[in-house]
């Protein structure tokens, strides 16, 4: 199989490694980077990301599209001037509930996507992933045209970003819903009921207009 292109994973969780693996059925060559030095990375990505290669941040930062997979909290030390120009999927989610109280969200009323974008203020960045558990990534793929395919929300302010976000969505076994503006990805955050549910992309698409409606 050709390769798609290459995904930069920054992060070697539950998300960021089930998202790998969907890559690289899919096609994509996946590079995966964490605050430790690759080669302290290679073994446990290779037993867990079977064809992921670890990398550096540099190298991941370098790829077609970046997913950003990070504790949130930590979201500051990823290095911003790497990330210049990158397509940045944000799949992190702000829930006080388990992570505890985190000053940059509790005191600001943009959304934890729009937070990280001022962080990353070079990067394109687009809100996904975030509604749906690690744990069903890989059950709930599926092939497009598939009866009650599931659906994912991509917000961004780029809409050329989003676009190739729909893509890699796509590829990887969803359907891709644009929910609007970066602004937009509050509608999907922890609490909501599409972070709560699984949909189709009708059904998700009727959610996402009632969310603007009672906005």
């Amino acid at each position: 199989m050709a390769s798609r292109g290459t995904i930069g994973i920054l992060g070697a969780g539950r998300v960021g490694t089930a998202i790998a693996r969907l890559a690289i059925a899919a096609g994509y060559r996946v590079k995966i980077a964490t605050s430790k030095p690759a080669a302290d990375n290679a073994l446990i990505i290779e037993i867990v990301t079977p064809g992921a290669e670890a990398v550096d941040v540099a190298e991941a930062a370098d790829s077609d599209l970046v997913l950003l997979a990070v504790p949130l909290h930590k979201y500051k030390t990823v290095n911003a001037e790497a990330l210049a120009g990158a397509v940045v999927m944000d799949a992190m989610n702000y829930w006080s509930v388990t992570d505890g109280d985190i000053a940059d969200f509790e005191i600001d009323d943009r959304s934890s996507s729009e937070v990280v974008a001022a962080h990353l203020n070079e990067s394109r960045v687009v809100k996904s992933f975030n509604h749906i558990g690690y744990h069903e990534m890989e059950p709930d793929a599926s092939t497009p045209g598939s009866t009650g395919r599931r659906a994912l929300a991509i917000a961004s302010d780029d809409t050329e970003a989003k676009a190739r976000v729909a893509a890699f969505i796509d590829a990887l076994g969803f359907d891709p819903v644009d929910a609007g503006d970066l602004a937009a990805g509050r509608a999907f955050e922890p609490g909501t009921d599409i972070f709560n549910g699984r949909f189709s992309a009708d059904e998700l698409s009727l959610k996402l207009h009632a969310s603007l409606v009672t906005a």
